[in-house]
């Protein structure tokens, strides 16, 4: 009996990794077809190969997802990005990005997590006015003492400290190259720049109900498909 449990725990691992590595070469392939085979040139790309070097996927993997995305290798699928709006428990406005070689599949599933966990799917539109597009550049530099002088000298509009000494800078879309190559410049370790959604107001809710939404997040993180979500919720 423990041998099994031993057996089933080493499978189910093995299954969660390579859902992670997934993610991760859809990221890189998105990236390379976006900007480009070359990480040097091409910042999204240069932290998706990065992301998935420090979760210790294989080189191959990495290697074949740049060239797929820059068209170097057609397998007859294409990965295309895929934005989807609806609301969770207790009315929680949530946009989920999923990056996807078969839109219907995707479609399906997402709508039946929806659907089947208190949710509610919605149509284009719905839901998106409720945030801001924004550039996102997150980043630690342990010889800072003012973010909020950073932020400035970068053009972001605002600072978050995010715990540990990572903080992440907001500005508008159009600023994000600057807003990463400056605070690059000025000593900063970047882990992510990209486009992102930040809510306009988050919605009040008990620890409980919290709870239900966090669940529910889980949930449609847990989907191969799944990339990014964001929700008017402090995650």
């Amino acid at each position: 009996m423990g041998k099994s449990w031993k057996n089933a725990g080493i499978t189910a691992n093995a299954a969660k990794k390579g859902a992670i590595f997934t993610k991760l070469a859809r990221e890189i392939q998105v990236a390379a077809k976006l900007g480009g085979p070359d990480p040097a040139a091409n910042s999204r790309l240069r932290m998706a190969v990065d992301a998935a070097r420090e979760a210790s996927c294989p080189k191959d993997t990495i290697e074949r997802a740049i060239k797929k995305g820059a068209g170097l290798l057609d397998d007859g699928s294409q990965i295309e990005e895929i934005t989807y709006e609806g609301y969770g428990p207790h009315q929680v406005a949530i946009l989920v990005e999923a990056q996807t070689d078969n839109r219907n599949r995707t479609s399906s599933e997402i709508r039946n997590i929806f659907n089947k966990n208190g949710g509610r799917i919605g149509e284009i539109g719905s839901v998106a006015w409720m945030f801001d597009r924004v550039s996102l550049v997150e980043g630690s530099n342990a010889n800072v003492k003012d973010p909020e002088e950073e932020a400035i000298e970068a053009g972001a509009n605002e600072v978050e400290a995010m715990g540990e000494g990572v903080f992440r800078f907001y500005g508008a879309p159009e600023d994000l190259k600057s807003i990463e190559t400056t605070l690059t410049g000025r000593g900063w370790k970047v882990k992510a720049a990209e486009l992102s959604y930040k809510p306009k107001n988050l919605t009040e809710l008990n620890d409980a109900q919290k709870k239900e939404v966090f669940e529910f997040i889980q949930v449609l993180d847990d989907n191969d498909d799944t990339s990014r979500i964001h929700a008017t919720l402090d995650l």
